[in-house]
């Protein structure tokens, strides 16, 4: 390891593991940091994985102008130590400057390397049947889904698009996505999901996933002061594509989360996690909502996302403008939330079949 690098990976499902040689800013960060703990023997300090964390860390490390091994590319896949500082360096600089998510700049390192090794090329070496080859054999060796074919197509357009400036990105054709249908719970369903929780932190995170509509990240890491009570609505602070929004805040919630306030006194993070200064991870909010579909006897294959699905649904069955629920979702495009046009039963139900006439 070089002076003027630092190694990011995850150690478990909780803590990131971070290596660097000696550098008194550096230490200065980490020691700032609530949780922290250092490993002697294998040189390494271990530091709540939070976005947060990651980011002061980035922050930082960008400052010094030092390389950046995070996740697989700590280790490169060729065996090189000098392999993605080489080549690679720019693009992290990029994404990191552009602040994009850890495992977004995660994916993007993963998948530029690992065309570099398949075509056994330097980035300017590259050319667009090396791309087109690479594509076709990822895709027939892993059979990969659309989206994760397109994440590898975002990933090298970046790259040689916006990093390298190259043109023959562009002329890569997405492929086609799956036109599939969410699978959203009816709202017996969903009472009877909420009911079979005696916990009460776990029934509250789940009521709040549901009532709001929102994505599990922006549940496990959202905060007391996001709760505006007094407007009635929840704050949500950098959520997918770093963008701010507010949505609901259910009455039938409000009168959980008072509940919940009272008896565990949660300080900065609404939903505490094990360690201290920490907030409760996604895998535990899935552990419970899986056990919870289990105990209720739902038949249907749902995941905590069908409960933000089941809210828009649910929302426009009561007649409630679609523009207004591309608001409270965060959807960027109208076109993504009208999707769920296509599972509410609303108006079909006043449609009667020829059979019943």
């Amino acid at each position: 390891m070089n002076k003027n690098e630092i190694h990011i990976a995850s150690s478990d499902n909780s803590h990131l593991a971070v290596k660097f040689m000696y550098n008194q800013e550096l230490l200065t960060v980490i020691r700032g940091i609530s949780g922290r703990r250092w490993d002697n023997a294998g040189k390494i300090w271990y530091i709540p994985d939070r976005k947060e964390n990651f980011d002061r860390l980035l922050e930082t490390v960008v400052n010094l102008k030092y390389c950046v091994y995070i996740g697989s590319d700590a280790t490169p896949a060729n065996g090189n130590n000098d392999f993605p500082d080489e080549f690679l360096k720019a693009l992290k600089d990029e994404l990191i400057i552009r602040k994009y998510s850890r495992s977004t700049i995660k994916s993007y390192l993963h998948y530029n390397a690992d065309l570099l090794v398949f075509s056994e090329k330097k980035p300017e070496s590259i050319i667009q049947q090396d791309i087109t080859v690479f594509l076709s054999s990822k895709v027939s060796e892993k059979n990969l889904s659309a989206a994760t074919v397109q994440l590898m197509i975002n990933s090298l357009r970046f790259y040689y698009g916006e990093v390298l400036k190259r043109d023959f990105i562009y002329e890569i054709t997405p492929p086609k996505r799956d036109k599939k249908l969410p699978v959203v719970l009816s709202k017996p369903e969903v009472h009877s999901l909420l009911e079979s929780i005696e916990n009460l932190k776990h029934k509250t995170i789940i009521a709040l996933i549901y009532s709001a509509g929102l994505r599990l990240n922006e549940a496990v890491t959202i905060k007391l002061s996001d709760i505006d009570i007094g407007r009635g609505a929840i704050n949500l602070r950098c959520g997918k594509g770093r963008k701010d929004r507010a949505t609901l805040l259910s009455e039938t919630f409000l009168a959980l989360l008072k509940s919940y306030i009272e008896i565990y006194h949660p300080e900065n993070w609404l939903f505490k996690g094990q360690e201290d200064g920490s907030h409760i991870k996604g895998r535990s909010v899935q552990n419970i909502f899986q056990r919870a579909v289990v105990k209720a006897g739902i038949k249907k294959a749902v995941t905590v996302h069908s409960l933000r699905h089941s809210f828009a649904t649910h929302l426009l069955e009561q007649g409630i403008d679609i523009r207004y629920i591309q608001e409270l979702l965060g959807h960027q495009s109208p076109d993504t939330t009208m999707i769920y046009t296509h599972v509410s039963t609303g108006k079909l139900r006043s449609i009667k079949s020829p059979l019943d006439i």
